[in-house]
């Protein structure tokens, strides 16, 4: 998308997408309805970059979307000149990061926080 904003522009690029069928990726959450709290707090770190900034915006115009935190780590990852695989390491460094602080919390608190899940197989020595 980014590549398509470059040569056609932020808007042909979204509209273009958006013919095809298929969705707009980096834009959008099934949790975050009114947008994505992390990519907007990184996005408000960064200076605007173009055709990032554009994109996001023709994205809202012509879907409604609102960037998300693949979107940001994009956008962080070009502010940077990093590498084009920047962005999933940059996601999976935050994701083990929060693992690590859930691990610690749990073992200070000595028992499992927040479980949204309920074991429901053979109870113990049943197998």
């Amino acid at each position: 998308l980014v590549a398509a904003a470059r040569l056609h522009g932020a808007d042909q690029a979204v509209a273009n997408w958006l013919a095809s069928g298929r969705p707009l990726p980096a834009f959008g959450h099934k949790l975050y309805a009114e947008g994505d709290p992390r990519a907007r707090a990184l996005l408000k770190l960064l200076p605007e970059l173009q055709p990032h900034a554009a994109l996001a915006a023709a994205a809202e115009a012509q879907a409604g979307e609102l960037p998300n935190i693949d979107f940001a780590l994009t956008a962080l990852a070009a502010a940077h000149e990093l590498p084009d695989d920047a962005p999933f390491i940059l996601f999976a460094l935050g994701r083990c990061v929060g693992w690590l602080a859930h691990a610690l919390e749990q073992v200070q608190a000595q028992r499992p926080i927040r479980p949204r899940a309920r074991y429901v197989g053979p109870s113990a020595g049943t197998c």
